[in-house]
């Protein structure tokens, strides 16, 4: 609670649209490290799914739990992070409603990411020109103002949405005459941006993604398909691990071995199978106790609900303290 030992109150969200792959976990371990000292709310931003998958809604309660099961694996911790569904919370849908009734539509057609998107997801059949698309960094906003969060962990790419909530904040406490609504400052998380294994950005969309849940046998059929050198034929002909995704990967996962590999490599003393089965290991060494901590939650299925009502009544009571200093502000 706001006023207790805590040092800030923080909060974040991701879409369920599948499982998790082990791009995220970057994200996870600093959600992880911020639990320890701060009032941390973390949401599964289901309605945020609908704004481009509105016709495609029958796998969002199941990628709900997978998701939430990822997030328990990677060591969240519902004693001490606020874990609930966004839908769960009325509250988040009715600031969203305040606040479209102020927010001039501008504000919302120079997202940054807004005519890009519409014209990108247009190319695959995809009709984004819904008011629901147009004003999901409003619901956004709302999901962060809503707590009176003090910060938000956000990738670089995220940072105009935050200030976007910073001057709808702005706006509101100049109208209402009050200083209720906090401006969120952003924590800027350092995101390793994991390729896929084709080398394109991972994407379950892709089908280049390695799941969180994986089993070990998974990772490696994933690994073999990872690219190397292109121009290396043999395995004793010297290779280039600038160009190899396989190398980029041992960078991030094998770092007290990766001059070892980098020599053998250039030097044609190790085969590109047996470097992908080294990464293998290294990355089934790396999930497992992932994958531990995710099976231990998985055969308690009650548990689950247990933590998503606990969550939704934790982010209710606080949610609702918000709104009543809103009403109180806007006189309505």
């Amino acid at each position: 609670m706001k006023g207790c030992n805590w040092g800030m109150r923080i909060l974040s969200g991701m879409r369920p649209t599948g499982r998790l792959h082990i791009g995220h976990l970057s994200v996870l371990e600093n959600w992880v490290r911020l639990q320890e000292e701060n009032e941390c709310f973390y949401f599964v931003s289901d309605w945020h799914a609908l704004t481009t998958g509105y016709d495609n809604t029958e796998e969002i309660k199941n990628n709900i739990r997978n998701m939430l099961l990822d997030w328990l694996g990677a060591g969240l911790d519902p004693e001490r992070s606020t874990l609930f569904v966004q839908s769960h919370v009325k509250e988040h849908a009715e600031l969203h409603l305040l606040f479209s009734m102020f927010t001039p539509i501008s504000w919302l057609e120079r997202c940054p990411t807004y005519k890009d998107q519409i014209q990108q997801l247009g190319k695959e059949g995809k009709d984004l020109s819904t008011y629901g698309f147009l004003g999901y960094p409003l619901l956004m906003t709302a999901d962060i103002l809503l707590y009176l969060a003090d910060a938000v962990p956000v990738g670089e790419d995220q940072l105009p949405h935050l200030e976007f909530s910073r001057e709808v904040a702005r706006r509101f406490n100049h109208l209402y005459r009050t200083d209720l609504l906090v401006e969120p400052q952003a924590l800027l998380a350092k995101v390793a941006m994991l390729p896929g294994v084709d080398g394109r950005k991972m994407s379950k969309s892709y089908h280049n993604d390695i799941t969180i849940s994986a089993t070990p046998e998974e990772v490696w059929q994933r690994v073999r398909l990872m690219v190397t050198d292109p121009a290396r034929i043999h395995k004793t002909d010297p290779g280039n691990p600038e160009v190899c995704l396989v190398y980029k990967y041992h960078k991030i996962y094998n770092n007290e071995e990766i001059e070892d590999i980098e020599a053998n490599c250039r030097a044609g003393k190790i085969g590109c199978v047996a470097c992908k089965k080294r990464l293998a290991e290294k990355l089934n060494a790396f999930l497992e106790p992932v994958r531990e901590r995710r099976a231990k939650w998985e055969a308690r299925p009650e548990s689950i609900d247990e933590i998503l009502t606990d969550g939704a009544a934790k982010a209710r009571a606080t949610a609702s303290e918000t709104m009543n200093k809103i009403r109180e502000a806007m006189k309505i």
